[in-house]
Order: C-alpha cells, then sequence, then structure tokens
C-alpha cells in the first residue's frame, strides 16, 4: 500500500515545487519512487538511496535548489529521507562540531554513540546498526571496524566516497536497474535493448535473424551473427540442411548467456 500511495501522489508533490518544468516531472518521479525500496522483492538497499540522491541532483539541475542549498540538502531532507526508511526497514523487515575526543574508534564506545548520536548521522547509523545487528562490528560489519582504526575524519570521509565509487557506482548488481534520461544522460557506450520482465527468462525479447537467408544468412567471413554474437558456422548451417533434428537458435528453449 505504500508503494501504491508513492506512485500515486508522486506526481502530485512535484507539480507543487516552485518552477519545477512540467515536462521534467516523469522522469523526477522515476528517480523519486525507486528511492523506498522495491516493491516486488520488498528489498532496500544503496541503490535506492542513489535514486534519492540523483532526484537531489536533479532539482538542482532544473533550478529548484541551488548550490547555496547543500548542506540543507545533506542534514535535512537526506537525513529525514534515512528516518523515513528506517521506519518502513523496521516495520516491515524491509557529539557538537569539533568535540576534539570523539574519534573514528568512538563508534565502539556505546554510551558516545548513543549520547552523540542525534547530533551526527555516522554515529546514528552506528547506533541503528548495532540495533538491529547481533555480536560485535568486527562480525557483522568488518568494513566499518577497520574504518574505526583511521586517525582523523577527513580520512574517514575520503575513504568511504572512494568505497561509494567503487561498492555503489561501480557495481552491476546496483547500476543494472539505475535509469537514464535528458537530465543525467547515459554518457557510456549504446547499450542492448533493454528486455521485458516478461521475455526475461526465456529468450532476448527479439527476432533472432541472422540475415537474409529465412533467419540464418552468410556473410563474406561466416554464418553471420546474432546479437553481435557470431554463430558457429557448424550449427548454422546444420540448421539450414537439417542435418540436426530440431536444431534452433531461438525460441523457448534458448535462453541468453549472461554475460554480466
Amino acid at each position: 500500500m505504500f508503494y501504491d500511495k508513492v506512485t500515486e501522489i508522486a506526481p502530485s508533490l512535484h507539480k507543487s515545487l516552485p518552477g519545477l518544468p512540467e515536462a521534467s516531472i516523469p522522469e523526477l518521479t522515476a528517480y523519486f519512487c525507486e528511492s523506498w525500496g522495491n516493491r516486488t522483492r520488498i528489498d532496500y538497499g544503496s541503490g535506492m538511496e542513489l535514486n534519492f540522491l540523483c532526484w537531489m541532483i536533479c532539482l538542482e539541475r532544473l533550478g529548484v535548489v541551488q548550490e547555496s542549498d547543500h548542506v540543507a540538502l545533506v542534514v535535512r531532507v537526506f537525513w529525514r529521507y534515512v528516518e523515513v526508511m528506517r521506519v518502513l526497514q523496521s516495520t516491515y523487515w524491509l557529539e557538537p562540531a569539533g568535540h576534539k575526543y570523539i574519534r573514528p574508534k568512538s563508534i565502539h564506545d556505546m554510551d558516545t554513540v548513543d549520547e552523540y548520536s542525534k547530533y551526527y548521522m555516522y554515529l546514528a547509523c552506528i547506533k541503528f546498526i548495532e540495533s538491529v545487528k547481533t555480536a560485535s562490528l568486527r562480525w557483522h560489519s568488518p568494513m566499518l571496524d577497520d574504518i574505526s582504526a583511521v586517525k582523523t575524519w577527513e580520512k574517514v570521509n575520503s575513504g568511504m566516497m572512494k568505497m561509494y565509487l567503487a561498492e555503489v557506482l561501480g557495481k552491476l548488481p546496483v547500476m543494472q536497474h539505475f535509469l537514464f534520461g535528458s537530465i543525467l544522460p547515459w554518457e557510456g557506450p549504446i547499450l542492448l535493448p533493454p528486455i521485458s520482465t516478461a521475455e526475461e527468462d526465456a529468450h532476448w525479447g527479439h527476432a533472432h535473424t541472422m540475415g537474409d537467408r529465412g533467419g540464418v544468412g552468410q556473410r563474406e567471413n561466416g554464418w553471420g551473427d546474432c546479437c553481435g554474437i557470431p554463430v558457429p558456422s557448424i550449427f548454422a548451417a546444420a540448421q539450414e540442411e537439417g542435418k540436426i533434428p530440431g536444431a534452433r537458435l531461438a525460441g523457448p528453449g534458448i535462453r541468453p548467456i549472461p554475460f554480466d
């Protein structure tokens, strides 16, 4: 019901933003709706958080917010989003600035974490993790445990930025479902057309023709290709000449090679 409601009201929520071009609402709505978890899998992860970050970037590129809003976007808007997600996760099973005594290793002192989690997002995240996990950080969050040995918060920040680039933006399981449009365009190589959900388990979702001779055509140096993949001549020839009974290169019995 929550996902249905978000999808239903998202367009009107965006229309209420002053100065937002109406033509941009479908793209913004897509990022916004993807931010709250997956309706089918009932899960939530870094890919959803990425969509919310991109939603805010789009708002800036469209002039709704400015560079001067960056701090507020993080400590007010993004943090409020995290708080809402904590409620969803827990319900559905989906120190003052400059305090010199708080160091990265302070995450192991739960009294410090409890006292200052209301001031620092990092400590609030540690507190939440500890509340839903058993045992120690060393076992369930070894990376956070390793980070605690860093001497300065500057190194923690720069290190986590590098990790985000590598472990979120650089990971196929996260980015394979990410949406690109006119505001956040794809600037890499042209990819194959997407496979519809209904056809995903059967075949590539298009006719596997390999030339102009009844579906199996010769090229100058071979037997053509399908989806950019050369077809082995022995199978192509056999299919054309009927030497292998029932041989075929397309249909319900053929599955795509999982290149990713």
